[in-house]
């Protein structure tokens, strides 16, 4: 017996939603994703956030069963979609960084990314901002950038939102905005931060590889059907290229001047095992320079696995001095470490700087101080207030979740930060 949606539960309504994006030619790519994790309708007396419309915490997905009786079918798969994208852009672990600063300003951003691109891939009704939803986040001025790409613009432009201090969650619904209009909104759904910065490395390396495993089976799916799918599955699906093994590229390549190894002075890495092995390094290893871009958007976490990941690798090559400046729009810390205090390099590290961004003044302060490296290392988001500056010396830009940003100097990484 044939049943109308208003004639179903919830539970039932959700499910039927999933089973009709499915079908749709244009989200058949997305199928991995939509089974992936738990999907879950509360009421109000079980339901665990106090949040009245819908949520996330990266893999699962919780709708409430009076927010999902307010919706059409169009209306609730433009909800379901907007959830699923928020897990197939990894939005809780890559973001996490902006939540920290403000968690409400985040939720904001995402949407914003979200509801842009669903808009414009629905123009056929398929799934609606209508009703309940249509006083979500939406401008068309932010078509076409990422989550720190409109975060940025509304810092810079003054329209962020001021830090609430409530917590982890952020709610929506609740505020103005017409998005028929391309004016801004609210967020119609929660987003689980707390739960986020729960996750140990593992837990979030383990979160990424089933992502990662959704995103293929769908591409799989969508090819067995002849359907092209979503582009940015195509992109996510792209070879990754590990920044680990370019950074120690650039350093053994930088530092040695050639591939040339040498007995005499052996790799440390290798001898506590009994192994015997050539450094690649000639004797004269100059000053390597790392410079920190202090802005906010790198936090300790991340830049403690960065500068492991750099004393392993002068672990090898051996310079004669490691100096890590902090810059934001003027170079706010200067460290200076020997071979020998490399060890406590992580620990003895202290950040300093906040607040805006012009790369120039690295190069300007190392040619003021007479720092004449032989290499310099670049850690930043790319959201540079101006030119990528003039450099004396060979450069490699290690460049945080921005892979729109393309220096016009020196050699380049784009690096997620849940790889750090």
């Amino acid at each position: 017996m044939f049943m109308t949606s208003e004639q179903m539960t919830a539970e039932q309504r959700v499910q039927k939603a999933i089973v009709s994006i499915m079908q749709n030619p244009k989200y058949i790519a997305l199928a991995g994703i939509l089974m992936l994790g738990e999907r879950v309708v509360v009421s109000a007396e079980d339901w665990r956030y106090g949040i009245p419309t819908a949520c996330t915490n990266g893999k699962d997905e919780m709708y409430h069963r009076d927010f999902v009786g307010k919706l059409n079918d169009a209306e609730l798969r433009f909800l379901i979609l907007h959830e699923s994208y928020h897990k197939l852009y990894k939005h809780l672990t890559t973001w996490k960084w902006i939540a920290d600063i403000n968690p409400d300003e985040a939720n904001i951003c995402m949407d914003f990314v979200i509801n842009v691109k669903l808009r414009d891939d629905n123009k056929d009704g398929f799934a609606t901002m209508t009703g309940e939803l249509a006083r979500g986040c939406f401008d068309e001025k932010y078509r076409g950038m990422d989550t720190a790409e409109v975060y940025h613009a509304r810092k810079k432009s003054g329209e962020d939102q001021q830090p609430q201090g409530g917590g982890g969650q952020g709610t929506g619904i609740d505020g103005d905005g017409d998005p028929q209009n391309g004016t801004s909104g609210v967020p119609f759904d929660s987003h689980d931060w707390d739960g986020a910065k729960e996750l140990s490395p593992q837990e979030k390396n383990d979160l990424a590889r089933d992502i990662d495993e959704a995103i293929r089976q769908g591409a799989l799916i969508a090819g067995k059907t002849g359907s092209g799918g979503d582009r940015d599955l195509v992109e996510l699906l792209k070879p990754q290229i590990d920044w680990r093994e370019v950074l120690r590229e650039f350093v053994m390549t930088t530092c040695t001047g050639s591939d040339y190894s040498t007995w005499q002075r052996p790799n440390r890495r290798y001898i506590s095992a009994g192994v015997y092995m050539p450094s690649g390094i000639s004797e004269s290893i100059g000053e390597l320079v790392i410079a920190i871009d202090t802005s906010g958007s790198i936090g300790q976490n991340e830049l403690s696995r960065f500068l492991t990941e750099v004393k392993e690798i002068c672990d090898t090559v051996h310079p004669e001095k490691v100096r890590i400046l902090y810059w934001d729009t003027q170079v706010c810390g200067d460290e200076k470490y020997e071979m020998h205090e490399l060890d406590d390099l992580v620990k003895s590290t202290k950040p300093k700087g906040g607040g805006g961004t012009m790369i120039e003044c690295v190069p300007e302060y190392m040619t003021k101080e007479g720092v004449k490296p032989q290499a310099c290392i670049v850690l930043t988001d790319g959201y540079l207030g101006s030119s990528w500056g003039k450099w004396a010396c060979p450069v490699l830009w290690c460049i945080i979740d921005n892979e729109r940003a393309v220096p016009d100097v020196g050699t380049h990484v784009h690096v997620k930060s849940r790889e750090l």
